[in-house]
């Protein structure tokens, strides 16, 4: 793992809010709206693109928590900002705060957290772990 990062860097991500963002349960429009669910995978993506920059060869990037506190919605075709902060490196554990935008209206603020690991090591893990079912 190389770590050219320092606390207070900054990555972005940004999405146009569609249909395949909205809150639906068993393919039921629950709000046509940003849903939780589709903003915190868009939260972790935007942490993820500092763990792309950091891996080394054989390694791999896992994610190891997410938080989202959602605070306003966004609607179909609006413009989604996420700003993924490098808070810190805990061994090989990157945690990140992170935080997403529409214009000025603060959507939602959150925590995530990845680890680099040994990408051999971890599809062997998971092997055993199917084996154990």
């Amino acid at each position: 793992m190389r770590n050219p990062f320092q606390p207070g860097d900054q990555q972005l991500y940004s999405f146009v809010v569609g249909p395949q963002d909205f809150a639906v349960l068993d393919g039921k429009l629950i709000h046509p709206v940003l849903s939780t669910f589709a903003l915190g995978q868009a939260m972790e993506w935007s942490s993820r693109q500092f763990v792309e920059l950091m891996l080394e060869e054989g390694e791999a990037g896992i994610g190891t928590m997410l938080t989202v506190e959602h605070r306003a919605p966004a609607f179909e075709g609006e413009t989604v900002e996420i700003q993924a902060i490098f808070e810190r490196l805990e061994g090989a554990e990157l945690i990140c705060h992170v935080q997403a935008y529409v214009g000025k209206r603060l959507l939602a603020t959150g925590r995530t957290g990845q680890r680099i690991v040994d990408a051999a090591k971890l599809q062997a893990r998971f092997q055993e772990l199917r084996q154990k079912q």
